[in-house]
């Protein structure tokens, strides 16, 4: 198209409604602190500080890092909104993408947002945008302030940047006295989030030495949502890797049965969330966590399927066939690889789902040997029910034992089906939302919809008889019997008697 004879007319966006609207994107407290961290990595630092400064009201939280800094220049240009192209090419550890990250993160937070940074063999410089002093100005300026305690935070540093947010109005509000206790838990409660959500985030960058990051002093365990344990191996992998079609790779895990490792493991493994709401996908750009625990509208979550988690490594260069969004938290997978996840993620989960239902299950694939489930899921015109297995030893067993002690065999029978019932298995079964043919779909059998008849009416009336036998008149006799579940199922049978 040729715009030499067209008239033109600029339409700059009002400064005081467009910083609001950066304030609405959506990040909570632990995306914002997580967005200004990957400025730091991109800035190769070494260690990343963060405190949280608590004054009521007024309180402070702070990002430092020992990274390369800026001069006055590239500080200017980093505080400029859309300061970067998200079509340009970047390199392969650049986590930005929009150059919004460290704007709208922070706006998302705070009204008063100060950069102080010092490349090497500069002088420190310091702007700050303050939402006040735009909406009364309306105009895109910085602000040469600083909080005087800040003001010689690098000193000691040969370069790095301190991100400073102020006015946390976002967090909490600004007329909060500094004596108020609840409120000061709710603020602590708040950052302890951000420090797990860190712990996992960037936790790759953590195991591999790259980078270093403290809270309030001390440093932070990455959390591995596959290893969580560095003692114990905690995850089996039931597919191996696989390329993903259009670039990247997938891999699967299954996390293991409660009962196969230690008590602090186990715990370890649950994550923010817990076990239900961890499961799903985990998409890394880079090293770089974007999403936890999401089927990315594929599946739904459901607890069956609460120990599987896999893997997704994509390059940068996929962002926009991926739709990353500006606060890294929200993935979906483009048309060409989507049947391709999915199919791949069916196979994780059959597995999974094996280890929630019985563990017994591994154990025999592990072990190569035949397995004696107590209880078989059986199918028959296309409806399922559970039985017991009269041909497991201890059925077998307790046969014998009867023959010399029938009360004391009945007794453990009835035990061991008690604790054995397949509860797990039961729910998967009632709650499964996947079948192969929704025509075809199976339904649980009705209790004793197939039993015998004969057999049902030889106990009635063996029963029956009993409570004549014991003074009971027919009528109270029948009465009783109509009381008795499942007795009371059938109480034509009953008036039979």
């Amino acid at each position: 198209m040729n715009y030499d004879n067209i008239e033109v007319q600029k339409a700059v966006p009002d400064a005081s409604s467009m910083i609001e609207t950066f304030r609405a994107i959506g990040y909570n407290l632990e995306t914002a602190v997580a967005d200004i961290i990957d400025n730091s990595i991109s800035a190769d630092a070494k260690n990343i500080y963060i405190e949280r400064i608590w004054h009521g009201g007024t309180s402070i939280i702070t990002i430092r890092d020992d990274g390369h800094g800026m001069n006055g220049e590239e500080l200017i240009n980093a505080m400029r909104p859309g300061a970067q192209n998200p079509l340009a090419e970047r390199a392969e550890t650049d986590l930005g993408r929009f150059g919004l990250g460290l704007k709208t993160a922070s706006f998302s937070q705070c009204r008063k947002l100060t950069v102080l940074s010092k490349r090497n063999g500069y002088a420190p410089i310091f702007w700050t945008w303050d939402l006040d002093y735009v909406a009364q100005t309306n105009e895109w300026n910085l602000i040469k302030w600083i909080p005087d305690e800040y003001k010689h935070a690098l000193d000691n540093q040969t370069s790095g940047t301190i991100v400073i947010w102020t006015d946390l109005d976002r967090v909490l509000p600004l007329s909060t006295s500094e004596a108020n206790d609840k409120a000061k838990r709710k603020f602590s409660n708040s950052l302890e989030r951000v420090r797990q959500h860190i712990a996992m985030t960037f936790h790759r960058f953590m195991e591999d030495k790259i980078v270093n990051i403290y809270w309030c002093g001390n440093i932070i365990e990455p959390w591995n949502p596959f290893f969580s344990s560095p003692d114990e191996n905690f995850t089996d992998t039931p597919a191996p890797q696989e390329g993903i079609s259009g670039g990247g790779t997938i891999k699967g895990f299954v996390l293991p049965h409660k009962s196969r490792v230690s008590e602090y493991a186990y715990k370890a493994g649950e994550g923010m969330n817990g076990y239900p709401a961890q499961q799903g996908f985990y998409v890394y750009r880079g090293k770089r966590l974007l999403l936890a625990g999401d089927w990315l509208g594929i599946f739904r979550k459901e607890e069956h399927y609460k120990l599987v988690r896999i893997q997704i490594d994509l390059p940068n260069t996929l962002d926009t066939n991926w739709q990353i969004d500006i606060k890294k938290s929200k993935a979906t997978p483009p048309a060409n690889c989507r049947d391709q996840i999915e199919q791949y993620a069916k196979k994780i989960r059959s597995v999974g789902e094996d280890v929630f239902r019985h563990r017994g299950k591994i154990l025999k694939y592990r072990a190569g040997q035949d397995f004696q489930p107590l209880w078989l899921d059986k199918t028959k015109n296309g409806k399922w029910s559970f039985v017991v297995n009269r041909e497991h030893l201890l059925i077998k067993s307790i046969k014998e034992m009867a023959k010399k002690e029938p009360d004391h065999a009945i007794d453990t029978l009835l035990k061991f089906i008690e604790e054995s019932i397949p509860t797990k298995a039961i729910y998967v079964k009632e709650t499964h939302e996947e079948t192969k043919d929704s025509d075809k779909q199976e339904i649980q059998k009705e209790p004793f919809s197939d039993m015998d008849m004969n057999l049902i009416r030889q106990m009635l009336r063996q029963m029956f008889d009993n409570q004549i036998n014991n003074g009971k008149t027919p009528e109270q006799s029948k009465s009783l019997l109509k009381t008795i579940e499942p007795f009371n199922n059938y109480e034509e049978l009953i008036e039979e008697l």
